[in-house]
């Protein structure tokens, strides 16, 4: 596993890179607060109000960096193939990761050979590393480590994702294109084309964080190497864009779905009139549930757990005989120790993400003005 040190201070007279924008919230809040705000977040209210001022402060923030790069005192590094990045404003899982991987499939499709680069949130650390089959997930982080077995592309890790790049390319020199899953906000990451991710909350209450829920301030106007992609029914902001079908895909056993068998909509069916329970480690667990309970499941208990949870605790009992968990979790859940006699048997859950043709249809056009006509004719 390969790893790379921090870049060194950069000689005199070159300016740094800025910083990243400091955590609104360094501390932790208590699970009622947290709730009540990430309500607000939408709505409005009396607390996200009194968050203003901090707000204000981001948002100064934000504009001294964005200056710093429109006057050319800061500057993207560069890479010697294009960068794709995958973001979005809002926070929280609004579909960065299904993108990556539609994207992915489109471009395998295509004959175009990509890698991944990722920041790895829930790491142990933060050093550049490249993800193997047998990574662990607090290694490499659950999402690039579920990138990396469901695409089977080259996939690095690290919180300078510059630094990650340049790694993932010396290893892996025939690589054409890379993805970065998240790094939106990344300034020092070049990119020839973002792809700006929304679900149905849109933009929430339109402010940035504390007092909303958007990491950068919204832009009614993207430049034109943007597109969007909207993880809903229905376009959620003004600006145009795609949609995405996000459905079930079907079921497989824990066991199994190490071994790289696909899963199954039958097997999904199948546990219909089972007493069932739902396990989800993600931004928005209630989504899972809900789209769980709509193919005609019934669950006894739902754990909603923490983004990115570790697993080093089942939150769950034995007295149920089937649980269901999503495949970001399932790369926390080894089958040499998720299972037991006393305990349920886990299914892995898969979900379907297409965006419309006319998205594809728009990355292709993109793509041959990257000099990749070729390989994507």
């Amino acid at each position: 596993m390969a790893a790379e040190q921090e870049p060194s201070a950069p000689p005199a007279g070159v300016p740094r890179p800025p910083a990243p924008l400091p955590r609104p919230l360094p501390q932790p809040l208590s699970p009622s607060l947290a709730q009540t705000l990430q309500a607000q977040w939408l709505t409005g209210g009396a607390l996200s109000a009194s968050l203003l001022p901090l707000s204000g402060l981001y948002r100064l923030l934000w504009a001294g960096r964005s200056l710093l790069y429109r006057l050319g005192l800061q500057k993207p590094e560069t890479l010697p193939v294009p960068v794709i990045v995958v973001g979005n404003w809002i926070v929280g899982g609004a579909g960065k990761t299904p993108t990556t991987l539609a994207l992915l499939q489109l471009l395998q499709s295509w004959g175009i050979r990509a890698g991944v680069v990722s920041r790895g949130y829930g790491r142990e650390d933060d050093a550049v590393a490249l993800v193997q089959h047998d990574s662990a997930a607090r290694q490499v982080g659950d999402e690039p480590l579920l990138i990396h077995l469901r695409s089977g592309v080259p996939v690095a890790v690290g919180r300078d994702r510059v630094a990650a790049a340049r790694s993932l390319l010396q290893a892996h020199p025939e690589l054409q294109l890379l993805i970065s899953d998240d790094g939106l906000q990344h300034g020092r990451l070049p990119r020839a084309l973002s792809v700006l991710v929304f679900d149905s909350r849109g933009i929430g209450n339109g402010h940035v964080l504390p007092a909303g829920p958007l990491r950068q301030p919204f832009q009614a106007q993207l430049p034109p190497d943007h597109l969007v992609l909207y993880n809903a029914d229905r376009p959620s902001t003004a600006l145009p864009g795609f949609l995405a079908q996000r459905m079930l895909a079907g079921a497989v056993s824990l066991q199994d779905w190490w071994a790289g068998k696909p899963a199954q909509l039958e097997h999904l069916q199948a546990l219909r009139g089972r007493p069932l329970a739902a396990a989800a480690g993600m931004a928005q667990p209630t989504r899972f549930f809900d789209m769980l309970e709509a193919c005609g499941l019934t669950l006894q208990a739902r754990h909603a757990l923490p983004d990115h949870y570790d697993f080093a605790e089942r939150p769950w009992g034995t007295e149920l005989g089937d649980l269901l968990v999503t495949e970001k979790d399932a790369v926390k859940l080894r089958p040499s120790e998720a299972s037991t006699a006393s305990g349920p048997r886990i299914w892995v859950v898969a979900l379907d993400f297409r965006p419309e043709a006319a998205f594809a249809q728009a990355l292709h056009q993109r793509l041959s003005t990257l000099g990749l006509a070729t390989a994507a004719a």
